[in-house]
């Protein structure tokens, strides 16, 4: 009787705890590995974060394998410029992208000569240390963008 008592207590425990795993993840964050080095130095390749699962609403991506339950967000907010977003393709369901917002709808982006334009102006930058990876040096900047961030 012993026996049959533990291996049923184990396996509501295990039960429930994936129950609240997937609960937590589904709805509250997420943990991201970055595959590529599109965000450095900010983010570095193999960098593990948290993102927050409510940050700008719900949509069907905010799921496990996205089920088309709905279309559209529910509880939406608006990004604004700075904030580091993941996101993912219309076309693509499948794969995680993560970036960070500079433009909104209707601007007009341009890097020229290595500088980001944004509407017709140059984001103000500052040169600070160089960014240093298996000793290649480059130049690193700290861009400002019209709000501030």
């Amino acid at each position: 009787m012993k026996q049959k008592e533990t291996w049923g207590s184990y396996f509501r425990m295990f039960f429930w705890a994936a129950v609240i795993a997937l609960s937590v993840r589904s709805f509250v964050f997420q943990p991201f590995n970055i595959p590529s080095g599109s965000m450095k130095p900010t983010l570095l390749v193999g960098d593990f974060l948290f993102v927050s699962k409510y940050s700008y609403g719900f949509s069907r991506h905010s799921m496990p394998f996205s089920p088309p339950l709905f279309v559209g967000r529910v509880f939406s907010q608006t990004p604004t410029r700075g904030d580091v977003v993941v996101f993912k393709l219309p076309a693509d369901g499948r794969t995680d992208y993560i970036k960070r917002i500079i433009g909104m709808g209707g601007d007009k982006i341009q890097m020229r000569d290595g500088v980001v334009w944004l509407n017709d102006k140059p984001i103000a930058r500052k040169r600070v240390a160089d960014f240093v990876e298996n000793g290649e040096r480059t130049p690193r900047y700290q861009e400002t963008l019209p709000n501030g961030r």
